[in-house]
């Protein structure tokens, strides 16, 4: 159980937040100065978090925190509450505005005013994306670090945004752990960019994955999985020449695609998985380090802005890209973090979990 503070003795310019105090200590609930957004910065009201398999890692294992105490979690959803100053006037995330936001906490390395896991939370106005009214807290609380790793996957790998296939252009794509938060992503906006979307998940979720845009889903559990998936995109004249490991199986996406490349030609995977030195390789397909946003400040903020800002914010009016996958809410209040935490850390399958603030 995480501690907790009176919600009614909370001072004035302060606001709760869920604090990790020391490396493995559970989270405690308790009340922080809120800050003032800098140049090109947002406070945001936060509405709904969702978790990620990293904001336990930080909690336990202490990854990409440089001191304590420390806020973590990267996805929420809120309304602005402020915008500091900056070079390009907009109305688009003006202070009432609903918002679905990246929160910075891994580059800013657990620093307390960037993480989700609080009511107030700064952000970089580029890491945010208005929401259409349609769209609750909850469902848009599950977009930020799935789109954000998908989109880095592709720009680690050289997909180019602006890539848009046609069915006769017979370009497949391999997502392997397509019923994942982020492969669910990686299958939309690899759809979107015209590529025809091979995936594998169990079995029920089958159907929810392809009306996510999936062409053919593929029993991961079953024998051969891999003959299956390379009689079938030759059986339907694909050619792979690029693939999204969402879960850790990159033996199996390496020999797809070296069956399924074009012939001459080097194919090339994102790993959403850290790779090792022991992690497989084969002659004919190229594998990134790692999905990783550019190191550089600058490029980082002109990626995650058009990620945003132009990308997500179209796709989100015109209703292409579906919040997935399927909601469940552990808890209301920021005292449902460590519980949470505790249910992620043991697994799920086919589901985000979300707490509602």
């Amino acid at each position: 159980m995480s501690s907790t503070v009176n919600k009614d003795n909370i001072p004035a310019g302060h606001h709760l937040a869920a604090v990790l105090t020391s490396l493995g200590s559970p989270v405690e609930v308790t009340h922080r100065p809120t800050p003032t957004p800098g140049p090109d910065e947002l406070l945001i009201e936060v509405k709904s978090i969702a978790l990620n398999p990293v904001d336990h890692y930080q909690r336990d294992f202490g990854f990409l925190i440089a001191s304590y105490p420390a806020v973590v979690g990267s996805d929420l959803a809120g309304v602005v509450v402020a915008a500091g100053p900056t070079s390009v006037p907009s109305d688009e995330l003006k202070p009432g505005t609903r918002v679905a936001a990246f929160a910075p906490c891994l580059s800013h390395k657990g620093a307390p005013d960037y993480g989700a896991f609080q009511t107030r939370v700064l952000v970089p106005a580029a890491n945010a994306v208005p929401l259409p009214e349609r769209l609750s807290f909850n469902e848009a609380s599950l977009l930020p670090m799935a789109v954000t790793t998908a989109w880095a996957g592709w720009y680690s790998i050289g997909v180019a945004r602006d890539t848009a296939y046609t069915p006769a252009d017979k370009k497949g794509i391999l997502v392997w752990g397509g019923s994942s938060s982020v492969g669910s992503a990686a299958l939309q906006t690899a759809k979107l960019m015209g590529f025809v979307v091979y995936t594998t998940a169990s079995e029920k979720h089958h159907e929810y994955l392809k009306s996510l845009g999936a062409s053919r889903v593929f029993d991961y559990k079953s024998e051969g999985v891999e003959a299956s998936i390379i009689k079938a995109a030759k059986e339907d004249g694909l050619t792979f020449q690029v693939g999204y490991d969402a879960v850790g199986q990159l033996q199996s996406c390496l020999e797809i695609l070296k069956a399924l490349k074009e012939e001459g030609t080097t194919a090339r995977v994102a790993s959403a998985v850290p790779l090792s030195d022991a992690s497989p390789t084969l002659e004919g397909v190229e594998v990134n380090s790692f999905v990783a946003s550019p190191v550089d400040e600058k490029a980082r903020t002109e990626l995650f802005h058009f990620v945003y800002r132009v990308w997500l914010k179209e796709k989100l009016e015109k209703g292409e890209f579906v919040p997935s996958p399927k909601i469940q809410v552990v808890g209301k209040g920021l005292e449902s973090v460590q519980e949470g935490l505790d249910v992620l850390k043991k697994g799920v399958s086919g589901t985000k979990l979300v707490i509602e603030l």
